[in-house]
């Protein structure tokens, strides 16, 4: 893990509340691997004293990227940063996802931004695959170009029909689990709780293995604090309290314990 002082290097709107950042961070950009995150200081936002985690969308030189939504104090303070300005960040942080597939057909699942960590899995992965990803409307369904120029064979879902399939990205996963031949998916998932329950239920039930990345509020970000432990499932079937932060924040679907 490195703390490092990132210059802003660009900052743009990607249409439906969310943007993308970019950040000059060279020590970090070099070290980051699929699914791990940053913990951004965000400047002028008084009263704040912690981080806020976000996941990488891409490394490229000496760059992050990061894809983040408008929705609260802290994201308005972000839209704010100027070209050339100063923040200090933490990282990279957390263990991401493997790379091994294991003679396996990777099938990405997202719900809305939960896509940004896949996409610099799929930059990463030898072999190209399925992206499913859904959202509530059109405005959510975000890197569809960028995973298509990859490759990538993407299907959509929506909430209310406006882009894709209508229905939750479940309604994808579930036909391909009834055509895909048996054994032959790993997953790979990011997305709201409810999602990646949803997905780790369906992968077990058919003997698929399925890595989740999962979402829960952090404190320091570095496994000190305790605010972001999960329950999570021993080979001997005991049960323990993991740090998201720093045990995660990808763990096997076979280990999470749902509430």
């Amino acid at each position: 893990m490195n703390q490092e002082e990132a210059i802003i290097a660009g900052q743009c709107d990607r249409g439906g509340g969310y943007r993308e950042l970019v950040l000059a961070s060279p020590r970090i950009a070099a070290t980051v691997r699929p699914g791990q995150f940053v913990h951004l200081r965000i400047p002028d936002l008084h009263g704040a004293v912690l981080r806020r985690p976000f996941s990488i969308y891409r490394a490229a030189g000496d760059n992050l990227h990061i894809l983040y939504k408008n929705v609260g104090l802290g994201t308005t303070a972000m839209n704010r940063l100027e070209e050339g300005r100063q923040v200090s960040i933490l990282g990279p942080l957390g263990n991401g996802f493997p790379l091994e597939l294991n003679d396996r057909q990777p099938v990405l699942v997202a719900g809305g931004y939960g896509v940004a960590p896949l996409y610099y899995l799929a930059e990463k992965l030898r072999e190209k695959g399925r992206l499913l990803v859904g959202g509530r409307t059109a405005q959510d369904i975000l890197l569809i170009d960028e995973f298509t120029k990859l490759g990538w064979q993407v299907e959509v879902a929506t909430d209310d029909g406006s882009s894709g399939r209508r229905g939750m990205v479940t309604v994808l996963l579930d036909e391909l689990l009834d055509t895909a031949p048996a054994g032959r998916c790993v997953f790979y998932a990011c997305g709201p709780d409810g999602m990646l329950k949803a997905l780790a239920e369906r992968a077990l039930a058919h003997g698929l293995p399925a890595w989740l990345s999962l979402d829960k509020h952090m404190g320091c970000g570095g496994g000190a604090c305790l605010a972001c432990v999960t329950r999570i499932r021993t080979d001997d079937g005991s049960e323990s309290w993991e740090r998201v932060c720093k045990d995660g924040p990808v763990f096997a679907a076979r280990e999470v314990v749902w509430e």
